[in-house]
């Protein structure tokens, strides 16, 4: 699982993440590294819901990849679609540098984000192309449309390609966007907290520091509560049989 309590190395527990069988043999070969897909609406949304562990999985060796489905076209006011999408890809990509990680924008647009045969055909395809061993995405269940999309859209496509990735949901705003969200595992980010926090200041368009101070720093302390840590990041873990349909 996706866990780190009580101080342990971070490396050692988080190279412990569960593979899907058809995985383990790539992992083997790769030197026991995986490539983990953190796949979110919008621009700030992989680093706000799951920077730090973002962070500690790359500081552990492993190959990071933050996915962005939308450019957050709508997400400054008094922008067109243009100029806020063009500010927000510079700000994506500075966190990612930061990071030290590669990213990927998809073709949606925000607001109008599309869950039909053509979407979840890119989403499957992505993630055919990229090879993930683990994928986190939003949980479906969230009062943000492009939220629901992006999850479900990632759900269907890790169907479509027969399971072959550990797939965990992350939260976003839980109360407010993530709705009925009970984790199955926790991260421990105490070690990373400060840099998950300068990567998210570079979305400085979202006016972070009061994201920050009314959301998600509230919701690592509590998550760090429940795994008795100053910060964590719950995520929760979705597993299926793999003769369902």
């Amino acid at each position: 699982m996706i866990k780190a309590a009580g101080g342990a190395a971070a490396a050692t527990i988080l190279g412990g993440i569960p593979l899907a069988a058809q995985a383990q043999d790539k992992a083997a070969s790769n030197n026991g590294k995986r490539k983990i897909l953190v796949i979110g609406a919008h621009p700030d949304d992989p680093e706000t819901s799951a920077g730090g562990t973002m962070c500690l999985l790359k500081q552990a060796g492993h190959e990071v990849v933050s996915v962005y489905l939308t450019r957050g076209e709508a997400g400054i006011a008094g922008k067109t679609h243009d100029e806020a999408a063009a500010i927000r890809m510079v700000e994506s990509e500075r966190a990612c540098a930061m990071m030290g990680i590669r990213h990927i924008f998809m073709n949606q647009v925000d607001g109008n984000t599309e869950v039909n045969i053509d979407r979840y055909r890119e989403m499957r395809e992505l993630l055919e192309r990229e090879k993930p061993d683990v994928v986190l995405t939003h949980w479906p269940v969230d009062s943000h449309r492009d939220h629901a999309a992006c999850g479900m859209l990632v759900l269907d496509a890790w169907r479509r390609v027969g399971r072959t990735f550990d797939l965990y949901y992350m939260e976003a705003m839980t109360g407010t966007q993530s709705q009925m969200f009970h984790p199955t595992d926790w991260v421990n980010i105490e070690s990373v907290v400060d840099l998950k926090h300068r990567v998210c200041d570079c979305h400085e368009s979202q006016g972070m520091d009061v994201l920050m101070e009314g959301w998600h720093g509230p919701m690592e302390r509590f998550r760090g509560i429940e795994c008795r840590c100053k910060y964590a990041e719950a995520f929760a873990h979705h597993t299926e049989p793999r003769n369902m349909l």
